[in-house]
């Protein structure tokens, strides 16, 4: 199959590093707007498979004659532009899936769906780590239970040592960050659909050591589709992300004082925009980490045959030294780069857009994954 890549920062990278091992794949085609990425990339993955072309993915003639050849494409670009690309995968007849990670696109993305069945591609929004991965250990998760009460998704990407002033250090798109603290958070309550508050609720767990005593509260994005897809099923489901302790306070000040907003604010007779300036301001002082570690658990809980049951996933995956891969890269890159494969070589569930839940064989996933070395721990504790 031919692959497209839409992209070449971080999680790029992690996609073609994982792309090149696979055998089927004849090519990978990669596009972005910055040849000082695309050079990056060709350093760290060589490989005659490897083409490249310097893009302005917002030229939809461009973007369409990109992937007319392809197969697949997978989107490592900023959520804002995936609708788009979703239309322009559709017309060229291109199997499609992306990092997401916003509510509003994928929802937009969803209305397609009818679009992509009749042209005989599947759709996948949110195939990266969360939403994506988390998502679809939680649909495994459910399939094992006869009734299901709750389902607890929470995930985190830190430094392996906690940095001042936030306890944290950047491991993806600082603007994606933002988003996660500023939207609402979709969740099931009572069996309900409701929209909670991000950088609230806070509370504490423990990993095994040397990580002790975390935070994990809420945010937008990582619970996707999952409170519309079972809703009727699951009485109570939420997503927080984990940090280390005090992180979300600091936050919260940071959001109060208006510094995550997106509405202009005149300075000296120029508008600024807090969000951006935020963003920079972040990615500067505190960097890209290269040594970190993503922390994942998702807890399902109910009943089989009456029993009361607790499934619970864990994986803790850290920076690999060896492929210059961070943690981040791994656990977002590696499950977008299985997705596209899959749909490449029709194992998707069905056609037109389909979130990761319905379009994936859950346990064949986990497989693909565990081949890779994202060791996802499964363990079931009957009461």
């Amino acid at each position: 199959m031919r692959v497209a890549v839409l992209g070449a920062g971080m999680m790029a990278r992690a996609v073609v590093s994982d792309l090149v091992r696979a055998a089927d794949v004849t090519e990978i085609r990669v596009a972005d707007h910055d040849d000082r990425r695309l050079r990056a990339l060709c350093r760290h993955t060589a490989g005659r498979r490897l083409l490249t072309r310097r893009l302005d993915l917002s030229d939809s003639a461009g973007v369409a004659d990109f992937l007319e050849p392809c197969d697949v494409a997978v989107s490592c670009v900023p959520y804002f532009l995936n609708a788009r690309l979703t239309r322009i995968a559709i017309a060229t007849r291109t199997h499609f899936c992306d990092l997401g990670g916003n509510n509003d696109v994928v929802r937009e993305q969803l209305s397609l769906h009818e679009r992509a069945r009749a042209r005989g591609i599947t759709v996948v929004p949110d195939c990266g780590l969360a939403p994506g991965l988390v998502g679809i250990l939680a649909a495994d998760g459910i399939g094992r239970l006869t009734q299901v009460d709750a389902v607890h998704l929470r995930v985190g990407g830190l430094p392996r040592n906690p940095k001042p002033p936030l306890g944290y250090g950047i491991v993806f798109s600082a603007l994606g960050l933002i988003n996660e603290y500023t939207e609402e958070c979709e969740v099931l309550r009572n069996g309900r659909p409701a929209l909670v508050e991000p950088l609230a609720d806070v509370e504490s767990l423990r990993f095994p050591a040397p990580f002790g005593r975390l935070e994990a509260f809420t945010t937008s994005g990582g619970s996707s589709t999952l409170p519309r897809t079972f809703h009727g099923r699951v009485r109570t489901l939420d997503y927080k992300t984990i940090r280390y302790p005090g992180h979300c306070e600091r936050f919260r000040l940071l959001h109060d004082l208006g510094l995550l907003s997106d509405e202009p604010v005149e300075v000296d007779g120029r508008k600024v925009v807090p969000r951006l300036l935020l963003a920079r301001l972040l990615e500067d002082r505190l960097g890209f980490e290269t040594d970190d570690v993503v922390l994942l658990r998702v807890d399902v809980l109910g009943r089989k045959n009456g029993q009361a049951r607790r499934i619970r996933y864990q994986l803790i995956d850290r920076a690999d030294p060896r492929t210059g891969l961070t943690a981040m890269m791994r656990c977002t890159g590696f499950p977008a780069a299985v997705t596209g494969l899959m749909l490449g070589r029709g194992q998707a569930l069905g056609k037109g857009v389909l979130p990761g839940e319905k379009a994936l064989p859950a346990a064949q996933f986990i497989r693909e994954l565990s081949s890779r070395g994202i060791d996802i721990r499964v363990t079931t504790r009957t009461a």
